[in-house]
């Protein structure tokens, strides 16, 4: 019997930085759950339009864009 995962609730379309001073990033959705518990969410640079995966502990640090 498969264990149906809930994803974590994350604000999505949301405009974040890397840290205080980094690039800014818009927050997408998760990708999948890791093996230590955290989750890999989808993001998408906003200067390139790259798109990234990036750890959620991390996300839910890191600052609002300005």
């Amino acid at each position: 019997m498969q264990t149906l995962i809930t994803p974590p609730t994350v604000p999505v379309g949301k405009i974040k930085s890397f840290g205080p001073f980094g690039p800014k990033y818009e927050v997408g959705q998760p990708i999948r759950q890791l093996d230590d518990g955290d989750w890999l969410i989808e993001v998408t640079l906003v200067e390139t339009g790259e798109k990234a995966e990036y750890h959620l502990t991390h996300l839910t640090d890191d600052p609002e864009a300005r």
